[in-house]
């Protein structure tokens, strides 16, 4: 045993230890011997404790042994520097380790071992994990009045052995210590670190196994109601970057559902988007509450996300209240209050192409290249005429005016006429009532381009908005199988664009005819297969998969070499969209035969096709992942030298993975950056499109001047593909920097260049400023299907835009009528009539780690209800008197009187 006179301060050199913090005001100087008469008398104290600690006498060991426990204790409750006891304890360490083997006393040494514990804090050597192993040797009694330093460092420890030990070490053992410490952290505003240890040691993943009710039983014991949203929206959020996300989101799912606050549990269930019990978790949410007004708004969330169900006796008994959530879910009065929109800000009055194109602002340039190929000139006036006064039901060209309608259609020949006819649908969005009414009578011409056009302006019209009846299925469904192929084409994408994302089996029967007749026409198979892969995005329908693939077999060379078979793989991406890994057995099946029909070509085109297939399947069944390994991949495959028209896939696919959160998005941009410097023409003339798609109706100044940059490029494709995108980034904001830009461009004397920025000037005014194409929404955790498939699709349509949109298939840009939804919040009584308050819209703050209370906007402005939301931009309602049933304020939000509430 060491000699006591050097550790009873007289005289001796004194113990080696770290330098120790500078003393409170007030106090003496401790530096060396120098200590305060205070401090001595401790040091004294604690030092004779620890003589005792190991004397013979039993009850001198257990009084010097609680002195010990009572003096750190004391100490490391409020720690906010080395305590004085551990530091002084801190030579005495290696004896009391020593000592504690050979404890006889089972109680004594428990407290002994609860010292030795917290000893090992500042001691122990650097990967011992000797406070974690004396922890579990002591008490194990009220661990958290030790300190809070010590509990987070116990924390470390457990983790640390979890991660040395391996994931596959069962932690029963410790699971009451780690409960005890999450506790602990829960009851101080350190929900994030709880959760982390919780993660750490594998609790959340052990819900998945036969003891789920008993852990999730404790972990409800953790949660109450001060604390559960910081838990939740920790949990959604790191479910991003979790390999155990699907458990990490039923554990949150289950703590909505525990406090009752069911519209932030729906936002769980769309956003886990699970074919196989979505469905009936959603009938669980319903039938949890028998507030009709909360169901409405759990309703209006459904139709917003654009998930197609049918609203049963399960989720609510009453017919008449059945009968009004259904038409809550099928968007039946979206158009009634869009209009309600429109008036409030006043934009009702309808706008002509002439008033977007302001030719008269660039001089004699712009009335040069007006004049330019007036056939095609015409049909950009289409698209911008359907894009600005899309659902407003009324227009300058179309409907004002019906003889000037007639000379447009007639000025117009082929498939422009099919496009101005089509755009009717387009002015008439989501209007059931007029929508038909007016198209019905182009059904009757003898011109089968302008019947083609009524029939695909009646899918656009049905677009988002559903009815019991299915019009459109009864007015189209017949063309579809008629003699002329442009019919055929317009019934068929008419039908894809009404009926998408809703699986209706009667359209899967109708279009596997079209796909299993070996005479069909190659256009005809590939939007059939389009179509389909619209009405069943996500679905990983394996036998949708077999029969696209399948129509391969049918085909010769020279129709495989064409470039709108490209679109085949998109067809069957959809079916398979954001699914990742969850159908590999369905894609494994689906490769096999595709890999033997590729047998049967050239050995040449088969490694092109089979590498353009196989990056486009990738790239959409991970899309909104953010899955970096993913991306990396795909960074792989373009920065090959042999390059090829796969890798324009490829860098779509950076976005459309990468675009999942904020952080994703800028290093995708990061990327782009480089693949632009570096890469060859097919990656270059990606790029574009690309940056278009992360930052759709998100005008940011650095990607507006990338695109401006780009839209002068060398390049023809890669500048077309750049005026494209900056009408996508802003579509629907009426940004005057595009706007301006756009003008700039459209002194281009090639018309088809001028076709381009035409389309762009549309797109930015899209819906006169109200509408979006933002496929994300709910505070930008809900990602919708549908929108993305519609986006998808035109976009690798774009990736070859001379044969497609610039070609013979320009109507194909109709099918961003699925992602067009208004970008606004409008708030509603309980009889959901139109309720005028004040709220604050602001800049959206990420308070997911912040302690307490904070604000969740900045630089707000305060304005009355129907406002406007631009990407990134959050509201808050900024009075008292009213309550809203759902946490996000976008859309439709139903407020309820505040009981209380009282005015002064």
């Amino acid at each position: 045993m060491p000699s006591r006179g050097d550790a009873s301060g007289g005289g001796g050199a004194p113990t080696a230890s770290p330098a120790p913090p500078q003393p409170a005001k007030g106090k003496g100087k401790m530096k060396g011997d120098d200590l305060s008469e205070e401090d001595r008398e401790l040091k004294a104290r604690l030092e004779e404790c620890v003589e005792r600690a190991q004397s013979p006498d039993p009850r001198l060991r257990v009084e010097a042994i609680d002195t010990l426990r009572k003096e750190i204790r004391a100490a490391t409750s409020s720690m906010t520097s080395v305590p004085k006891p551990l530091k002084f304890l801190r030579a005495h360490y290696g004896t009391l380790k020593a000592y504690f083997p050979r404890m006889r006393n089972p109680v004594q040494k428990k407290h002994m071992a609860d010292i030795l514990s917290v000893l090992a804090l500042t001691t122990s050597a650097e990967g011992e994990r000797e406070s974690l192993k004396y922890c579990m040797m002591g008490s194990l009694v009220d661990i958290c009045s030790w300190g809070h330093e010590y509990v987070r460092n116990l924390a470390f420890e457990i983790g640390k052995e979890w991660k040395h030990n391996g994931s596959s070490t069962p932690i029963e053992s410790k699971i009451e210590l780690v409960l005890e410490i999450v506790k602990f952290h829960m009851k101080h505003n350190a929900e994030t670190e709880a959760l982390d240890l919780l993660m750490e040691v594998g609790y959340l993943k052990m819900l998945l196994d036969e003891k789920y009710e008993e852990y999730l039983a404790k972990l409800f014991r953790l949660v109450d109601s001060t604390n559960y949203k910081r838990v939740c929206l920790y949990l959604t959020t790191r479910s991003k970057y979790d390999d155990a996300c699907m458990a990490t989101l039923d554990i949150a799912l289950a703590i909505y559902m525990k406090f009752g606050d069911l519209a932030s549990a729906l936002r769980i269930v769309l956003f886990v988007n699970d074919d196989n019990c979505s469905g009936q978790t959603v009938k669980i949410v319903f039938a949890e509450t028998e507030d009709f007004s909360l169901k409405q708004q759990l309703a209006f969330m459904i139709a917003r996300y654009g998930l197609s169900m049918e609203i049963d006796d399960e989720m609510i008994a009453d017919e008449n209240e059945k009968n009004a959530l259904q038409e809550v879910v099928y968007n039946t009065k979206l158009s009634e209050w869009y209009h309600i929109l429109a008036r409030d800000i006043g934009v009702m009055e309808p706008k002509s192409p002439e008033d977007i194109y302001k030719v008269h602002l660039i001089g004699s340039q712009g009335a040069k290249s007006s004049s330019l190929d007036s056939a095609r000139q015409n049909l950009a006036a289409t698209f911008v005429n359907a894009f600005v006064n899309a659902g407003y039901c009324q227009d300058k060209l179309m409907t004002a005016i019906p003889d000037y309608s007639e000379n447009l259609l007639f000025k117009n020949n082929g498939l422009e006429k099919a496009s101005a006819v089509a755009s009717l649908g387009m002015i008439h969005l989501w209007d059931h009532d007029s929508g038909f009414a007016i198209l019905d009578k182009y059904l009757q011409s003898d011109d089968t381009h302008v019947v083609a056009g009524a029939l695909l302006g009646i899918g656009i019209v049905s677009c988002g908005v559903k009815n019991d009846c299915h019009p459109a299925l009864a007015l189209i469904s017949g063309y579809s199988t008629g003699p002329e192929s442009v019919t055929r084409i317009g019934a068929i994408l008419g039908l894809g664009i009404a009926y998408a994302g809703s699986r209706k089996d009667e359209l899967k029967s109708l279009f596997s005819i079209t796909l299993s007749d070996s005479l069909t026409p190659l256009v005809d198979l590939v939007f059939s297969a389009i179509s389909l892969g619209l009405v069943f995005v996500g679905s990983c329908n394996e036998e949708i998969a077999q029969s696209i693939i399948s129509v391969l077999k049918n085909l010769i060379k020279a129709e495989l070499a064409q470039p709108i078979i490209r679109l085949l793989p998109v067809a069957i991406g959809l079916l398979y969209l954001g699914k990742q890994e969850r159908p590999k057995a369905n894609a494994v099946k689906v490769s096999k035969t595709f890999d033997e029909i590729m047998k049967e070509v050239s050995k040449t085109f088969d490694k092109i096709m089979k590498d353009y297939w196989d990056v486009t399947l990738m790239s959409l069944a991970y899309a909104g992942t953010g899955n970096v390994l993913k991306v990396q991949e795909l960074l792989s495959i373009c920065s090959k030298k042999e390059g090829g028209i796969h890798q324009g896939p490829a860098v779509l696919g950076i976005a459309l993975i990468g675009m999942a959160e904020e952080l994703g998005v800028e290093m995708a941009v990061r990327s782009l950056e480089q693949l632009l410097k570096y890469g060859d023409y097919n990656i270059r003339r990606a790029v574009p499109l690309a940056l278009g798609m992360l930052y759709i109706s998100n005008p940011k100044v650095d990607v507006v001047a990338t695109l401006s940059r780009l839209s002068h490029d060398a390049d023809g494709q890669v500048m077309m593909a750049a005026t494209i995108s900056l009408g996508l980034i802003g579509a629907g904001t009426n940004n005057a920097r595009i706007a301006e830009l756009l003008r700039n461009l459209s002194s281009q004397e090639h018309s088809v260049y001028l076709f381009c920025v035409r389309i762009a000037q549309g797109l930015v005014h899209l819906g006169k400023g109200l509408l979006t194409l933002a496929p994300y929404h709910s505070d930008r955790l809900l990602l919708s299907p549908v929108a993305l498939a519609g986006l998808v699709t035109v976009l690798h349509a774009c990736l070859n835009m001379q044969s497609t949109i610039l070609g013979d298939y320009p109507y194909m840009l109709y099918i961003l009528a699925l992602a067009m939804q208004p970008r606004m919040l409008l708030t509603v009584d309980e009889d959901l009539k139109p309720l005028n308050v004040p709220v604050c819209v602001g800049q959206a703050v990420d308070v997911v780690v912040q302690a307490g209370s904070p604000r969740t906007i900045t630089g707000f402005q305060t304005h009355n209800t129907p406002v406007l939301l631009a990407a990134g931009e959050r509201a808050e309602l900024a009075t008292e008197k009213y309550i809203p049933l759902t946490p996000v304020l976008e859309g439709f939000v139903i407020l309820r009187k505040n009981p209380e509430h009282h005015e002064d």
